[in-house]
């Protein structure tokens, strides 16, 4: 359990274990120094991952909810809580008794998080779904691939995490800051559909714009311009590329010898096909440490693609201790950072 160091310490969270962005938002409270209490159904942790990170600096309970007993030993749980964090389909927890209004009879200033896909109501609701559902109803998934083919299937980490435990971590912590001046607790309803939407803001504000073409592929952040994508080495591995403004791609043309009627043409999308071509050919020339020791570190925004099993490799990972070692696994580290308050994790 995590204890004394972080800027939560001295809260006290109920976790009712779930999958996936619920358990992952009550580890960003347990690293940040919370007391997590993660209520889990007997036997329930031989079902999970074998090695589960987002269980790190929780406590774990067997309850079964079912009973009576179980029921109760929750409540006493939550009578000194702050917050509780829920990932059910709306109306399981006040079918088991321990919905918020229940809830607020023994702890008025409870803050109650709901995790869902879909939200607590509409036409939705109650329909099973997962990541890719979401941020494709979102409007998140179809910009994203080539044109000529089906959107591709990315990892889970727009709905879940980022649209959902994010933003339920958000919401609690707004929900905690008013329940310090009003005494009321209240329910934080986090959808991950609405947070991957929310997530959307900058491509409303350039479609809004006229800036942002309706085509896949034919914009500067979908792949469609050559100065904002991936690139094949001569090895096999790959690299990133983004530069999107001026400066940095003369810094990119000059760094790998390009001509300099490059920059004259850099927004124009007509020649984009063409500059991508010749600049995949480019880059497929060498390896990728050579493209490394000649552009990373400037102003040409670049950077390898790294798989996950060597991204704790890297000088500035290590410089910046952004990965941790636990019982001999590695682990990204606690974020965001913190000046005083240094997270137990941290130190």
């Amino acid at each position: 359990m995590t204890t004394g160091g972080g800027p939560l310490a001295g809260l006290k969270v109920v976790e009712m274990v779930g999958l996936g962005p619920g358990p992952f938002a009550g580890m960003l409270l347990a690293d940040m120094g919370a007391e997590v209490i993660a209520v889990d159904r007997p036997g329930g942790a031989s079902i999970v991952l074998p090695r589960d990170i987002s269980w790190r600096g929780k406590t774990r309970v067997e309850l079964d909810l079912k009973t009576r007993a179980g029921r109760a030993a929750v409540l006493d749980h939550l009578a000194t809580a702050d917050a509780l964090i829920e990932g059910n389909r709306p109306g399981v927890m006040e079918r088991l008794g321990l919905g918020p209004e229940d809830c607020w009879q023994i702890n008025p200033r409870l803050v109650y998080g709901r995790m869902t896909g879909w939200g607590q109501e509409g036409p939705l609701a109650q329909a099973a779904g997962h990541d890719l559902n979401y941020i494709a109803l979102a409007g998140a998934l179809h910009p994203m691939g080539a044109p000529d083919a089906p959107p591709p299937v990315p990892l889970n980490l727009v709905g879940d995490y980022g649209g959902g435990a994010m933003f339920l971590a958000f919401g609690m912590m707004a929900a905690l800051w008013e329940a310090q001046r009003s005494g009321r607790g209240q329910v934080v309803d986090a959808a991950m559909v609405d947070g991957a939407s929310l997530m959307m803001t900058f491509f409303h504000s350039l479609m809004a714009s006229g800036w942002w073409a309706q085509e896949r592929g034919a914009n500067f952040l979908d792949g469609g311009a050559h100065f904002y994508g991936c690139y094949a080495c001569a090895d096999g591995k790959f690299v990133s590329v983004g530069a999107i403004e001026l400066p940095f791609m003369k810094v990119l043309v000059e760094k790998m010898d390009l001509p300099e009627s490059w920059l004259e043409r850099h927004m124009d999308r007509e020649s984009w096909p063409e500059l991508k071509a010749e600049l995949a050919v480019r880059f497929a020339t060498r390896p990728q440490a050579e493209w490394c020791a000649l552009l990373e570190g400037t102003d040409a925004c670049f950077a390898p693609v790294l798989p996950v099993w060597e991204a704790h490799e890297h000088p500035h990972a290590l410089a910046r201790h952004a990965f941790i070692r636990r019982e001999n696994v590695v682990e990204p580290a606690p974020a965001p950072r913190f000046s005083r308050t240094k997270p137990d994790l941290a130190k």
